[in-house]
C-alpha cells in the first residue's frame, strides 16, 4: 500500500483507532473519509483538517450502506483505499439463556458491515491503481476473550474472510489485515485508561512503522498481539487463553 497520494476511506472514524490512524494517514498526504454513526464525533476527527470530510454512516443498515457508498463514489471517484475499522464490543454471559440482542447487533456491525461495504465497492477499487483494503479484526480473532464472545467470534470470521478475500483479489486489489491487541480506546467502559492495554498513541506509532515496510506485510501485526496471533502456531493456546482471560478480568475489576 502506498504510503501518499490515495483517497481512504476510514470506518469508525469518530474515536480511538480509526480517528487516530485516519489523522495519521491524512498527515502523510492523503485524503481521508472517515465515517460512522455520530457526525459530531467525525466532526472533532477532520477539524481543522483541509482535506479530510466526514459522512454519516450506520452499518447495520444495509439499504443506507448502499446509498452511502454511492454517495462517496459520487463525491471522492478517486477513492482507492477502504478501511473496515468500524466494530463494537458487548460483553456476554454464555452460561445462561439472555436477550441475543446484543450479539445480534454485534454481528451486524463487526462481519455484516465490512461484507457490506466491501461489496458496495468492489467493482470500483478493482479499476484502481494503488487501490487496497484493510480489515481491522482482532487479537481475540486468534485467542477469544470469554466475557465478549460474540466479538471474537466476528472477529475470527473476518479474519476468515480476510484470507478468501485476498485470494479473490489477488493481482487486483491489495488485502491486508490490521489485529490490534488490548488498546486503550473507549471500545468497553473503562477501556481508555485500563491498566495493562496498550496506548492509543504508542499502538498508532508501530502501526503507522509496519505501513511503511515495503512491501506492506499483509497482517499489520504489533509486538503486543504476536503472542495471540502465533499461540496456536506455538503450541501455548491453552496457556495464552488462560492467562489472557485472567489478565483481562483482574484489569476491569481493579477498576470497579
Amino acid at each position: 500500500m502506498k504510503q501518499s497520494g490515495n483517497t481512504i476511506l476510514m470506518t469508525g472514524g469518530g474515536s480511538g483507532i480509526g480517528a487516530a490512524i485516519a489523522q495519521r494517514l491524512h498527515d502523510q498526504g492523503n485524503t481521508v473519509i472517515v465515517a460512522g454513526r455520530r457526525l459530531d464525533a467525525l466532526d472533532e476527527t477532520i477539524a481543522e483538517r483541509e482535506g479530510m470530510f466526514a459522512v454519516q454512516l450506520d452499518v447495520e443498515d444495509a439499504e443506507g450502506t448502499a446509498a452511502f457508498a454511492r454517495q462517496v463514489l459520487a463525491d471522492h471517484p478517486d477513492l482507492n483505499v477502504l478501511v473496515n475499522n468500524a466494530g463494537i464490543m458487548r460483553f456476554e454471559s454464555l452460561d445462561a439463556a439472555r436477550d441475543l440482542g446484543d450479539a445480534e447487533t454485534t454481528i451486524a456491525t463487526n462481519l455484516l458491515g465490512p461484507i457490506r461495504l466491501i461489496d458496495a465497492f468492489v467493482d470500483h477499487l478493482v479499476q484502481q491503481p494503488g487501490a487496497a483494503i484493510v480489515n481491522v479484526t482482532s487479537g481475540l480473532a486468534f485467542v477469544p476473550l470469554v466475557a465478549a464472545p460474540t466479538y471474537s467470534a466476528t472477529k475470527a470470521a473476518l479474519h476468515s474472510y480476510t484470507l478468501s478475500l485476498r485470494s479473490a483479489l489477488k493481482d487486483k486489489v491489495e488485502v491486508i489485515e490490521l489485529a490490534p491487541p488490548g488498546v486503550q480506546t473507549e471500545l468497553t467502559p473503562g477501556q481508555e485508561d485500563r491498566p495493562g492495554y496498550q496506548p492509543l498513541a504508542e499502538f498508532v506509532d508501530e502501526v503507522m512503522a509496519l505501513f511503511a515496510e515495503q512491501p506492506t506485510p499483509e497482517e499489520i501485526l504489533v509486538q503486543r498481539v504476536r503472542p495471540l496471533r502465533f499461540a496456536e502456531a506455538s503450541g501455548d493456546y491453552q496457556h495464552t487463553l488462560e492467562q489472557l482471560n485472567a489478565s483481562a478480568k483482574a484489569a476491569r475489576e481493579a477498576q470497579r
